[in-house]
């Protein structure tokens, strides 16, 4: 899909209602759907995160996300893909600050280059208890990405062709941090398996532009 083209019809979702919380069950295992419904995350004392959803164009001017494989750590989130982001620093005025600041430092985006779209609905993590605020916004003529090598693994620039294309929509056997072997849906993307949080959001992302394509 032609970067240009993409992002006018990107630009018409911002009017539009999120589908929230029904668009991340459909990317969520039955046992996490069933613990968030019988669970009251919001009396709970979450950290809080924000992450981008970062489109733009490659050298062929195809439209492109942008997620990024972890560096292997001491953690739940340990070489994991996701986005671009991380928790709220004191300095930060609000959440898509926190967003844009750890966009640049992870992968060297100028926050003032970004056109940001859309405030998304949150994702609450059990295992880290992070509530995580993603957005969604548009890069449209991006410098070289710059690594953050002591976050950062790789990138994983995906076709937007290829997130949208239900092809790459997948069930694997999968253990969590609160279940072993269970069946999980997912995305496959540029050869990775995406499940979890990250593909709760991309659901969501997907469900709004689906109804402007």
């Amino acid at each position: 899909m032609n970067f240009i083209d993409f992002s006018e019809i990107a630009l018409k979702i911002k009017d539009l209602p999120l589908p929230g919380e029904e668009s991340h069950y459909k990317m969520s295992p039955e046992l996490r759907v069933q613990w968030l419904k019988s669970n009251r995350v919001e009396e709970r004392k979450t950290k809080k995160a924000g992450v981008m959803a970062l489109f733009y164009p490659d050298v062929e001017q195809e439209a492109r996300l942008l997620l990024i494989l972890r560096k292997a750590y001491e953690g739940v989130h340990s070489n994991q893909i996701g986005f671009p982001g991380g928790k709220v620093e004191l300095e930060d005025r609000d959440l898509l600050d926190t967003a844009l600041r750890e966009t640049h430092e992870e992968v060297g985006v100028v926050p003032a280059a970004v056109e940001v779209i859309k405030e998304l609905s949150n994702v609450y993590i059990p295992p880290s208890n992070f509530m995580v605020t993603p957005f969604m916004g548009i890069y449209p003529e991006p410098e070289p990405f710059v690594l953050q090598e002591t976050e950062v693994e790789r990138l994983v620039e995906v076709y937007v062709k290829d997130f949208l294309d239900d092809a790459n929509l997948i069930e694997e056997i999968l253990t969590t941090s609160y279940a072993k072997n269970i069946r999980v849906p997912a995305y496959k993307l540029n050869g990775y398996t995406v499940w979890g949080a990250t593909a709760m959001m991309l659901s969501e992302i997907r469900e709004l532009l689906r109804q402007v394509l």
